[in-house]
């Protein structure tokens, strides 16, 4: 990756453990989401830790937007309840939004606007106050974004790039999570290779990561865990360093079918 600054190396409390042994960053309980006669979640109990990227397989319509969408507060849950860095979103919502940061699958930036300028405004709205440019600068191209692109206008950005000041707001917000939905579509494998580098990188950091995805390779080449969901349930999870790829597309495939 070019440009790239140094990230803090994570401390001792930072490690990564096992989910059972750590704290909850990011927690459903018997969490459902009814539309009408269609119930998009049902009954799910899911929990990130601290130094984990979980990653959320499933065909379309299988709850995973869904699911992002509960915790950041975007839709009230029919039942049950989700809770970010032990906050119960429904009852603090802004304290818990505070502590959380989103990339969609298209970055919502403002795309009048310069990479830097961008990251200043979604600091500040976070809490972070005034940063200095020079920092943000350095927040940026530890992201991966070029120098010379951080003050070029966001409309002149791939979508890697964009990608890129998405994960500079997290760093920049010191989220405890991050939050992704489908964030390696369109990009070609060199994006997609640099993004999955910066995931690690915020998992080094102590941050949680919860991502939709529908591709098998990355979540098995970036996952620490893995769960799989059909028509709203969650119908297994697994840890990647228990499984092979051809073993987490066998898997999956079988619940597909079921």
């Amino acid at each position: 990756m070019s440009e790239v600054v140094t990230i803090d190396a994570p401390s001792a409390s930072a490690s990564p453990s096992s989910a059972g042994a750590s704290p909850s960053v990011l927690e459903a309980r018997a969490l459902s989401k009814r539309y009408g006669d269609v119930e998009a979640v049902s009954n799910l109990d899911l929990r990130v830790g601290p130094s984990e990227i979980y990653c959320l397989l499933g065909p379309n319509g299988a709850g995973k937007t869904t699911t992002i969408h509960l915790f950041l507060g975007f839709l009230e849950p029919t039942a049950g309840s989700v809770h970010v860095t032990g906050l119960d979103v429904a009852a603090e919502p802004l304290e818990s939004k505070r502590r959380l940061a989103y990339i969609p699958e298209q970055v919502m930036l403002y795309r009048n606007l310069s990479g830097l300028e961008n990251l200043e405004y979604f600091a500040a709205l976070g809490g972070r106050g005034s940063l200095a440019p020079e920092h943000l600068t350095d927040v940026l191209a530890g992201a991966g974004l070029p120098r010379d692109a951080v003050r070029r206008r966001v409309s002149e950005y791939s979508k890697g790039m964009r990608q890129k000041v998405g994960v500079a707001i997290a760093i920049a917000k010191e989220a405890d999570a991050l939050l992704l939905d489908e964030p390696t579509s369109g990009l070609d494998p060199q994006a997609s290779n640099e993004f999955s580098e910066l995931l690690g990188r915020l998992r080094d950091r102590g941050v949680a990561v919860l991502m939709a995805t529908h591709d098998l390779f990355r979540a098995k080449e970036t996952g620490t865990r893995v769960g799989i969901m059909r028509h709203g349930r969650l119908v297994t999870e697994m840890s990647t360093d228990e499984i092979g790829h051809a073993d987490l597309e066998r898997i999956y495939l079988e619940h597909m079918h079921e």
